[in-house]
């Protein structure tokens, strides 16, 4: 980005040794920024200093948890001493138990919410004094859209993403007076580790139905005023496990062009589940 520099600032990206946490601190560290992450085990953190070291970045990396407040304090605490006090904190370590809601033992439920939603506020509490010191410090959490939208087998996700959205507007609200700013983003699908279920084919070597899905939907973006409602129109023919990937979608973002889009139709409607011929398909995304 043009004029746009994080020269000495220093960055701490949690859960940042793959994935969406990995590519925001690399952009980070490309802008300027010195990078810090952590990781809970060793060898998550073997192959990501490895990895960072690939893309020529000397990034310190602590095996920590970051549900542990003590152990948190102290990686803090570490930073300071050797890159510099926590100008910039990204909350993105997090995890997800896709388990329907009346199955899940409420440990996982539990655990979800320590991880995503109690580890972001251990984290900022523990860089805000030095922040409120110096008067100045951002905290972006990652919200996830299920902070907005809820769906099937994610209850403890989206309770958690839901209230990681009330602490941003929260700390943003307290510490403002400090010039501390906290933002939230709420990603969507983005092909990760995490994601990967929904990628992978099925036991009956089916190809999964919301991958399908998934890849129209961010070719829609030429349509992206009417495909909602094109969309609500069409799951009514669509069998019932595949209309819950319709009710997360309000707003699709893609540049890419209809003729991508139409060739992504034409591999949905051979899908063995799809009851609509291509044409017809056409018809609803298209008139």
């Amino acid at each position: 980005m043009v004029n746009f520099s994080l020269e000495g600032k220093v960055a701490l990206v949690t859960g940042a040794a793959y994935g969406i946490g990995f590519a925001m601190a690399k952009a980070l560290a490309e802008a300027g920024a010195k990078i810090a992450f952590n990781c809970r085990s060793q060898a998550n953190m073997d192959k990501a200093v490895a990895d960072y070291k690939a893309e020529g970045i000397d990034a310190k990396g602590y095996i920590c948890d970051a549900t542990d407040e003590e152990g948190v304090k102290a990686m803090v605490a570490d930073i300071e001493k050797t890159l510099g006090p926590v100008d910039i904190l990204v909350n993105n370590a997090g995890i997800i138990k896709r388990v329907p809601m009346h199955e899940m033992p409420a440990e996982d439920f539990r655990q979800v919410i320590d991880i995503d939603l109690v580890a972001p506020y251990i984290c900022a509490k523990a860089v805000l004094p030095s922040m409120m010191e110096r008067r100045k410090g951002k905290i972006i959490n990652i919200c996830s859209m299920m902070s907005e939208l809820g769906r099937e087998t994610v209850s403890a996700y989206a309770a958690a993403k839901g209230g990681l959205k009330m602490l941003t507007r929260n700390i943003a609200s307290e510490y403002g007076e400090y010039n501390i700013q906290c933002n939230g983003i709420g990603p969507g699908y983005i092909a990760t580790p995490q994601t990967a279920p929904l990628r992978e084919r099925q036991a009956d070597a089916i190809l999964s139905i919301h991958s399908l899905w998934l890849r129209l939907l961010l070719h829609a973006g030429a349509l992206r005023k009417t495909l909602w409602d094109r969309l609500s129109s069409l799951h009514q023919r669509l069998p019932t496990s595949s209309t819950a990937t319709f009710s997360m979608w309000t707003e699709v973002f893609s540049h890419t062009s209809a003729n991508s889009l139409s060739n992504e139709i034409q591999i949905f409607s051979n899908h063995p589940v799809c009851s609509c011929s291509s044409e017809q398909l056409r018809q609803e995304f298209f008139c």
